[in-house]
């Protein structure tokens, strides 16, 4: 995985850990609306977004080969 695809992995585990610990507390149907709005919608983004960089990133690498 390139370094940025790691960076937004790690940030995005982070952010699924402090929300576990907050669901812990908040366990009303406004919890439920928030992550349903906002959190299942930025995983999958996330998730999307990886990809995307890993093929980004494999494609530049090809190209420097190429230029060398």
């Amino acid at each position: 995985m390139s370094p940025i695809g790691s960076r937004l992995n790690g940030v995005t585990k982070d952010l699924y850990l402090q929300w576990a610990q907050a669901r812990e507390n908040w366990r009303d149907a406004k919890a439920q609306e928030f992550e349903q709005k906002y959190l299942e919608e930025l995983w999958s983004t996330v998730d999307k977004t990886i990809g995307v960089i890993e093929q980004l990133d494999q494609l530049l690498a090809r190209i420097r080969k190429d230029c060398e």
